[in-house]
């Protein structure tokens, strides 16, 4: 009995019908880059300082520009040390006593103004800046700045809650209805966070938009996989990756176009309703239909699939089958993942491994957005190289194998960011040339992660073996923001401190990972044990030909 691959081999792999399905799944990818690094825009920082309104009075009274208001009545200017000063600390001083002059005002009260008290700010900040943030709206600064942290770990714990429970909507419902109750909550959540009157409901609403939007990147990535033929698998989900990288292209001209974060939050999630035609579009996946025994329904899709792509439904088509698995059989366990010492060994890296490239990757972009002098240019410049990464893996994977590029692409990344250190900050595009070799080196990892994961696992604990060490993902995307962000506050740079020794430890333990390249998929867990075996014999195998070519040269 013929199963669907064997379907797709006579009426096209990748025909036309595929590639159209395919294009469409694509704005499921590129509707994911702004949430899941829309921070950059919906929280930027500006310049800010105290507001005082017995400032405001004087200055009016005594007609000073913008700087000479900053100069005579802000600390800490001038020094790069003071930000904290400067940003959250006023002088306390009653700016409408009538002893005050125009001139230099505070030289009247101290000969010194580092001997005037200071106190926090009182009646709020003001702010250098002609657009609008979640920052600026609700004061996430100085002793709030955290929440603006916490605003992007909610999203990556709503990845984290949401890739535990989507998994399981989409084998038991369909990958189609996933897709579509997903892409529903996802666009109301979204037009809720840009409405949202408080700092408090725009947390929670941002925290539902997490939980979902993931599943709706997962669901269109599970069903272009299991609608193209096994040829074109790996090449069709780098490229739908590929998708996420042209949203993050769009998001940094979006914001420089509506620089007002709720009207830039509308104008990313009212698009999103459209999912909802993917009704009529997008068939649902005939290998989950098999698995559900509504065969009848498989092989009508397989028949449109047939005549849309030009071919004849093949004589056999109502034959259609799934394949068997007895492996299906046996019941999967954490425990199995760590039940064996080479299995133990791959799960371990194999977790630190998701979890540093995430906070890498996260953190290079979140420190480029608070040290960005132009945060549109250098958000978009930084995201381009994304698409040469892309190019890399599809033209290495089969001719240098995984491992090698893996880990000396991580180790690109570390290296980049120490290298950083060490770079002037009057250096900046050479900061930014710098940032984006890192940048391409950690995407270079994200998108072979998955396959390796994929590769070394035994088929019955498979797909919780990439979810358990994915997970890790999430869980350091979390963390992130609180890592950037206060370690900002210590030393500018402390950040990639962190960044380059993650991408370089990464780097050195993927070099312990066995080189899956042309070795069939473990079926059991005895053939996962047995990996690192065949990797050493196929090296000992090579390098004894290498041996007797040069014995018959002679």
């Amino acid at each position: 009995m013929p199963t669907v691959d064997d379907v797709l081999e006579q009426v096209g792999e990748f025909g036309w019908y595929q590639k159209r399905v395919f294009l469409t799944l694509c704005f499921t990818s590129a509707a994911l880059a702004p949430i899941y690094l829309g921070i950059v825009f919906l929280g930027f920082s500006p310049p800010h300082h105290c507001r005082s309104p017995g400032v405001s009075e004087l200055s009016q009274r005594c007609g000073w520009s913008p700087a000479e208001e900053l100069n005579y009545t802000v600390p800490g200017l001038g020094a790069a040390d003071e930000a904290f000063l400067r940003q959250c600390m006023q002088y306390e001083v009653d700016w409408n006593q009538s002893t005050l002059g125009c001139v230099d005002p505070l030289a009247s009260l101290a000969v010194n103004r580092s001997h005037l008290p200071l106190v926090p700010c009182q009646h709020g900040w003001v702010y250098d800046t002609p657009g609008s943030s979640i920052v600026t709206e609700f004061d996430l600064v100085c002793a709030d700045a955290w929440k603006v942290d916490l605003f992007q770990s909610c999203v990556n714990l709503g990845f984290f809650l949401g890739s535990l429970g989507v998994g399981y909507i989409a084998d038991r419902f369909g990958r189609k209805l996933c897709l579509l109750a997903t892409s529903l909550v996802m666009a109301l959540s979204g037009v809720l966070t840009a409405v949202s009157p408080d700092y408090t409901s725009t947390l929670l609403f941002r925290l539902l938009q997490g939980t979902v939007s993931k599943g709706t990147w997962m669901s269109g990535y599970t069903l272009i996989t299991e609608c193209v033929g096994s040829g074109y698998r790996m090449t069709v989900a780098i490229l739908y990756q590929v998708a996420f990288t042209v949203g993050l292209l769009g998001l940094s001209w979006l914001a420089y176009a509506i620089p007002h974060w709720r009207w830039l939050q509308l104008a990313v999630s009212l698009p999103t309703f459209f999912f909802l035609l993917y009704y009529w579009c997008v068939p649902e996946s005939p290998r989950w239909l098999l698995s559900q025994k509504r065969n009848t329904q498989a092989i009508k899709i397989m028949s449109h699939i047939a005549r849309k792509n030009g071919k004849s439904p093949p004589a056999d088509l109502q034959m259609l089958s799934v394949e068997e698995d007895d492996t299906d059989k046996q019941s999967p366990s954490i425990i199995d993942l760590f039940r064996t010492p080479n299995l133990r060994k791959h799960t371990c890296i194999l977790m630190y491994i998701w979890f540093s490239c995430a906070v890498v990757y996260q953190g290079l972009i979140m420190h480029m957005g608070a040290t960005s002098k132009n945060i549109y240019l250098d958000f978009f410049f930084s995201a381009l190289v994304e698409l040469p990464a892309a190019f890399i893996i599809l033209v290495t994977i089969d001719r240098a194998g995984r491992i090698y590029p893996l880990a000396l692409s991580s180790l690109v990344a570390g290296a980049a960011c120490l290298v950083m250190l060490f770079i002037s900050q009057d250096q900046h595009w050479l900061n930014i040339a710098v940032a984006c070799l890192g940048r391409m080196g950690v995407t270079i990892v994200l998108q072979m992660i998955c396959l390796v994961n994929m590769e070394l696992y035994p088929t019955f604990v498979r797909n919780l073996g990439v979810m358990l060490c994915s997970a890790l993902c999430d869980v350091g995307g979390i963390f992130t923001p609180f890592m950037v962000f206060r370690l900002m506050e210590i030393w500018q740079a402390l950040p990639l401190v962190l960044f380059g020794v993650l991408g370089l430890s990464a780097g050195g333990m993927t070099l312990l990972l066995p080189e899956t390249k042309g070795v069939a998929l473990p079926e059991t867990i005895q053939d996962a044990e047995n990996l690192q075996r065949k990797a050493k014999a196929k090296e000992n195998t090579i390098y004894l030909q290498v041996q007797a070519s040069g014995l018959k040269g002679t």
